[in-house]
């Protein structure tokens, strides 16, 4: 299951996610998205863990708790739409 984690300090790392990650079972990965500019962190990431019931419980533990002074929120990702917004955006036209 790919979960989101938004709110991040720009100064939190990846390891640090893992490790907030790691007691609630495998993490496949964690990609923090950083600006492509000035290569600090834009404050939120993806996880994927291949057991949904331990993405679950993680989510449900972490959602709302406070990591390097930002209270961050955790939740299942969503997909994005196939095409994106500027694609659905002409379609409408």
């Amino acid at each position: 299951m790919k979960i989101m984690i938004r709110g991040l300090s720009r100064l939190t790392t990846e390891e640090q996610v893992l490790a907030l990650l790691a007691p609630y079972g495998l993490v496949q990965y964690f990609h923090l998205v950083m600006d492509p500019n000035t290569k600090n962190s834009k404050g939120f990431g993806f996880a994927f863990m291949p057991n949904p019931a331990q993405a679950k419980a993680a989510i449900k533990s972490l959602n709302g708790i406070e990591l390097d002074g930002q209270k961050i929120r955790v939740k299942k990702a969503e997909d994005k739409p196939e095409g994106g917004k500027k694609e659905e955006q002409n379609a409408n036209d």
